[in-house]
């Protein structure tokens, strides 16, 4: 018969197991929480991103969630999410072309009120 600390032992070792798989799932996509002045870049992208909102979204029907600009800057997309997320955020037709093709590996996604979504 297992003694009361063997068991605990097990029980503690398997919340760690856990815990850890659940943080790799969480960080895998590489996203990242912005924090204004940790990279020069990002903070050029998002900066730009919200200066593109600003100036096109007038007029324009964001409802669906399309791309704003392909051509954000070298490398960088910027997209229109729904907040929460929606189905419709996904289809590629609701998408930054660059960003699909692999021609961008990085984007700011905004809501339709500006707001910042994600940076990746």
């Amino acid at each position: 018969m297992l003694s009361n600390k063997k068991v605990l032992f097990w029980i503690v070792l398997l919340v760690i197991i856990i815990t850890s798989f659940g943080v790799m799932l969480f960080l895998r996509d590489n996203t990242f929480i912005y924090k204004q002045g940790n990279s020069p870049e990002v903070d050029k992208a998002v900066s730009a991103a919200i200066s593109l909102y600003k100036e096109q979204s007038k007029g324009i029907d964001l409802e669906n969630g399309s791309c704003l600009t392909n051509d954000l800057i070298p490398g960088w997309v910027a997209d229109i999410v729904h907040n929460p997320r929606i189905t419709a955020d996904d289809l590629p037709k609701n998408q930054c072309q660059a960003y699909i093709e692999g021609r961008a590996k990085h984007f700011v996604e905004l809501d339709q009120k500006g707001n910042l979504i994600r940076v990746k």
